[in-house]
């Protein structure tokens, strides 16, 4: 079982995280992303546009049961995020999930 929040703070410290939804939007579109995360109650014009998105790019898409407020703190920043994207997942097994563990 991979535990997102270490597993998460490992990818931040060791790899590359794109935090928001423009910036991992971009990643999506030039399919730079290897793994996308988003807090299960993101806005439903994020929720579709990013689900669609994945789709069509065959990017792996994890949803975390938490708000986006428990993502934010997960990530360490004192404001909400509802969606992020791992580029590079460093030393972590965070793209484990994307494998459904």
């Amino acid at each position: 079982m991979v535990d997102l929040y270490r597993e998460l703070r490992t990818a931040m410290r060791t790899g590359k995280v794109i935090i928001g939804y423009k910036e991992t939007m971009k990643t999506i579109r030039t399919g730079k992303a290897k793994l996308v995360i988003m807090a299960a109650n993101a806005p439903d014009g994020i929720r579709d546009e990013v689900e669609r998105y994945c789709k069509l790019a065959n990017i792996p898409l994890y949803v975390y049961q938490g708000t986006s407020l428990d993502l934010g703190a997960m990530c360490r920043k004192p404001f909400m995020v509802s969606v992020l994207s791992i580029l590079d997942p460093g030393e972590s097994r965070i793209l484990d999930l994307a494998k459904g563990e």
